[in-house]
């Protein structure tokens, strides 16, 4: 007697039924057998996921990490692994009773993490706001992508794990996320931390998707590894054009920035012309000025001429007059002690003002200092300067003669203050003599009084001539007041004059101290010229030379065009795994360069691929190794007649 068994395993309980047949030879009945080593349903779910978890995270990182490029929401790994997350995620979720339907969605665990995780309120706010997404499913799609793109999925979960008691409310005991397989799944999260990814969420319909786990991605065939191989040369092959785009983008860019930096210098440069055309008539103002004052520089010292001479008259009267009256002699002398300390009050005060010019100059020269290195900070900004360099090389020719003219007029205002100083020590030699002869009077009068001595012992015999002599003196009295009243008067436009004279002499100063000031602005100003001059002629080498880059890449760029017009239906060998030439098997070097053959695809060096056909791919004229050149040669002999 034969026994037949079959037996299988149910979800609910795990039983084998044995079937035992009839002694007739019938179908006989059911007998239900316990097996010896029985397993939880729930911990057999919970093994699968974490199985297909590993799977797809495995698969999604190495097809992620050959492909090379940002993910999309297309592409069928990715796909594949949130839906395995939403399987995991599903997994012992407690069903929650509503008025009109029972509610079972992955959304309530989800919006946790906001509160246990900070960062994580940008999330869930982006994902409310989005208009495409009605149900909870959705959102909990959303936000799983957004957290992929974001790399903290593994911050995220962990903190929902860690957080066991509120997980409780919406997860079963057994559930995935309530046990160690959750943990392990976390930790794998962390490893597509290294995957970048651009997914569009606001298109997609995330709400009505279905989830369904495609094995086949996970199954390996001989006819997959010959679809990875020729996926790995597409990839090259876009990579290499991915490089030439990327290469054209930046040429792009950095043109575009060459010609906004030319915009920016040419409105510099029309801001520095206006600067120009204003300094210009600034200086034409300062001629005018100049003019002005030499002019009033001559009357003034015509004036002086004229004032000495009188002084010159006065001073011969004044002498007759000391010699009748001491009093008003001495009166006087006092009042020219005054004046000469007033004198060496006003020169002290001129040094003084010197010392502050002096320490002036030092301040500007820091300043003028500080203005170099603002320049030389500056001089990154100023790019293209071919045309106006012209225009400032003959203003500044300009400048260079006023300048002249000015440093003449500098030199002329200084003799005249020269001789300024000259006729103030004239006078103070004129002071001295003065008081010369005061000394000289002093003397005279002593003796004077020896001789009244003498006439006061003749006057007892003499008082008749002595009151006809008085009553000559008493006119001369009358007279020496007349003649004093007079000598103030003058006094007093002799003062106003010499105030003038130092007014006009500060304003000389400051004049002159205007002129040098012009002269270290022009100074700097070919400075910046000459640096100018420097920038344009390295900025036009570098022009130059991005130029050839250009030129270079736009050949290199027609190149791998052609090359891969004509490798369409071919296998373009890679470089690296080329190390001698295949017909002369000489070994490449730096002088022995490598170059693809566009008709066979394999790598020749120079001598034995120096022959160029057209080829159905490419109407130009394209490289072609010597064997390939000489087979074509054949075939077009034996096409024609």
């Amino acid at each position: 007697m034969t026994f037949l068994v079959w037996g299988w395993r149910r979800a609910d309980a795990s039983q084998v039924l044995a079937w035992v047949p009839d002694a007739e030879g019938g179908r006989g009945v059911a007998m239900p057998r316990r097996t010896s080593a029985t397993k939880d349903p729930t911990a057999v779910e919970r093994a699968n996921l974490l199985n297909m978890a590993k799977l797809s995270i495995k698969g999604l990182i190495e097809s992620a990490l050959s492909f090379g490029r940002t993910l999309d929401s297309d592409y069928p790994p990715l796909q594949q692994f949130f839906v395995v997350m939403e399987h995991c995620l599903k997994h012992g979720l407690k069903v929650r009773k509503s008025f009109l339907s029972y509610n079972k969605t992955i959304w309530g665990p989800l919006e946790l993490v906001e509160k246990l995780y900070p960062e994580a309120e940008e999330i869930g706010a982006s994902v409310r706001d989005l208009p495409g997404l009605k149900t909870p499913l959705g959102r909990a799609r959303a936000w799983l992508r957004l957290a992929l793109m974001q790399k903290k999925m593994a911050d995220y979960l962990r903190c929902l794990i860690i957080q066991r008691e509120l997980l409780s409310e919406f997860y079963e005991y057994h559930a995935l996320m309530m046990e160690e397989e959750g943990a392990v799944i976390v930790g794998l999260l962390v490893g597509l931390n290294v995957i970048d990814a651009n997914l569009c969420v606001k298109g997609e319909d995330l709400d009505s998707q279905v989830g369904v786990i495609d094995f086949s991605m996970y199954l390996k065939n001989e006819e997959d590894v010959g679809n990875k191989e020729r996926n790995v040369q597409i990839a090259a092959i876009l990579d290499q054009k991915n490089y030439v785009e990327e290469l054209n983008r930046q040429l792009n860019s950095t043109v575009s920035s060459l010609h906004s930096r030319v915009d920016s210098l040419e409105k510099s440069n029309t801001k520095l012309i206006e600067e120009l055309a204003i300094a210009k008539n600034n200086i034409i103002k300062l001629q005018e000025e100049n003019h002005q004052l030499r002019n009033e520089n001559k009357l003034i010292l015509m004036k002086t001429q004229q004032h000495l001479e009188v002084t010159k008259v006065d001073v011969d009267a004044e002498l007759q007059t000391y010699k009748h009256s001491r009093q008003e002699l001495d009166e006087m002398y006092n009042e020219a002690r005054r004046q000469l300390r007033d004198e060496s009050q006003l020169r002290q005060d001129v040094e003084n003002e010197l010392a502050v010019q002096v320490s002036m100059k030092h301040e500007i020269e820091l300043a003028m200092k500080l203005l170099e290195k603002d320049i030389h900070e500056k001089q990154d900004t100023l790019i293209g300067l071919r045309q106006q360099l012209e225009e400032v090389k003959a203003i500044n020719i300009e400048m260079y003669q006023k300048l002249q003219g000015s440093e003449d007029g500098l030199k002329e205002k200084n003799e005249i203050i020269a001789r300024l100083e000259e006729k103030t020590n004239k006078i103070t030699v004129a002071m001295r003599q003065l008081e010369q002869r005061l000394q000289q009077a002093e003397k005279a009068q002593m003796e004077a009084e020896d001789e009244d001595k003498k006439y006061l012992q003749e006057c007892q015999s003499k008082s008749d001539s002595l009151q006809k002599q008085i009553s000559q003196k008493e006119k001369q009295l009358v007279q020496l007041e007349t003649d004093l009243k007079i000598e103030k008067e003058w006094r007093q436009t002799l003062q106003e004059d010499l105030q003038k004279e130092k007014d006009a002499l500060s304003h000389l100063r400051n004049e002159t101290q205007q002129i040098v000031s012009l002269k270290k602005e022009f100074l700097n100003l070919q400075d910046e010229n000459q640096q100018l001059k420097k920038i344009y002629h390295e900025q036009e080498q570098a022009l130059q030379e991005l130029g050839n880059k250009l030129s270079e890449s736009k050949l290199k760029i027609e190149d791998i065009k052609e090359a891969n017009k004509a490798l369409q239906g071919l296998v373009w060998l890679k470089d690296k795994e080329a190390t001698h030439c295949k017909l002369c098997e000489k070994e490449f070097s730096l002088s022995k360069r490598k170059h693809h053959c566009r008709n066979c695809g394999e790598i020749f060096c120079n001598a034995c691929s120096d022959n160029e056909l057209p080829l159905p791919s490419s109407p130009k004229p394209v490289r072609v190794c010597d064997s390939c050149h000489a087979l074509l040669i054949q075939r077009c002999s034996s096409n024609l007649p």
